[in-house]
């Protein structure tokens, strides 16, 4: 079983890498450097991998606020925990707020969509996306390349091919779980308090 996983990671993990980055994707993208230390993926891909899906999720969330903002469904994110401050900051502070909006976990989808509706012209949104997809992801497979090195050294070289794929899927499991207690604590902490 775990031998069909390890194959299936190896001919489609790029795309997984790819469509998890497209959203929020930090234990996507800290996957993608775990595999690339253990020669799953090369590293120059799997970062390159990371960036394109963060550039094209936070291009998406932007276009969706600009092109779309009457839609229903942007309508319904207008009205989510977070937008209001998101789009309270992004007017105050529009090349901060870009460049930090990918690091900040729960706030970038309705980030990109104050952001798109918040005037902030396409051309220099690009320029700002690009470089905080970058930064965000050679952090974030940066982390995970060093996990590996680490795992390494703490369970030995002779660790085999799917030992190496199960503590890459639980490290995946704890920054899941972890980022969503994360999101749901702010929350439910800005329901209660408002923005």
């Amino acid at each position: 079983m775990t031998h069909t996983i390890h194959q299936l990671i190896e001919e489609y993990g790029l795309i997984a890498v790819f469509l998890g980055c497209l959203a929020e994707g930090e234990s996507v993208a800290i996957l993608a450097g775990f595999f690339a230390h253990q020669h799953v993926f090369i590293p120059w891909q799997a970062f390159a991998t990371a960036f394109l899906g963060a550039f094209a999720g936070d291009t998406g969330f932007f276009v969706v606020g600009r092109s779309f903002a009457d839609h229903p469904w942007t309508t319904r994110m207008r009205n989510r925990p977070g937008f209001s401050h998101a789009y309270s900051l992004v007017r105050q502070h529009p090349n901060a707020f870009v460049l930090g909006n990918r690091f900040i976990y729960g706030m970038r989808l309705v980030g990109g969509i104050a952001a798109g509706l918040s005037g902030i012209s396409l051309p220099r949104f690009v320029v700002l996306n690009v470089i905080s997809s970058a930064i965000w992801a050679a952090l974030f497979c940066a982390i995970g390349y060093v996990f590996g090195l680490g795992a390494e050294q703490v369970v030995g070289r002779t660790l085999v091919h799917h030992e190496r794929l199960l503590i890459a899927l639980a490290v995946g499991l704890v920054v899941a779980v972890a980022a969503f207690l994360l999101a749901h604590h702010v929350a439910k902490r800005e329901r209660k308090h408002g923005p």
